[in-house]
């Protein structure tokens, strides 16, 4: 059974095919379904994929959300990046703190 995957470009890159064939070929290699967030959402990023309740979030490069998003994500969900490859465990909580 595969495990399903938040797929993310932002909506002002120059080379959305290209971000997007990264995403589906990292997808494929991690063995999960993807499934695109909506950026004409009312909803931000976070909250799309808290609603779905998925576990990973994948993207071309971590340029393709600021800092205080990816934050924001390791909150809830692993994000993993295609170019350059790269893995961010979503945070530990221990005792109700962020570690």
């Amino acid at each position: 059974m595969a495990l399903d995957a938040i797929g993310w470009i932002d909506p002002c890159s120059p080379t959305p095919e290209w971000d997007a064939a990264q995403v589906r070929r990292l997808a494929r290699r991690l063995g999960y379904t993807l499934h695109w967030a909506d950026t004409g959402s009312l909803l931000g990023l976070v909250e799309q994929v808290t609603a779905c309740g998925t576990d990973v979030v994948l993207l071309p490069s971590s340029a393709h959300v600021d800092a205080v998003t990816l934050d924001r994500l390791m909150a809830v969900v692993d994000v993993e990046c295609a170019t350059p490859r790269a893995s961010f465990g979503r945070w530990a909580v221990v005792g109700g703190v962020r570690r």
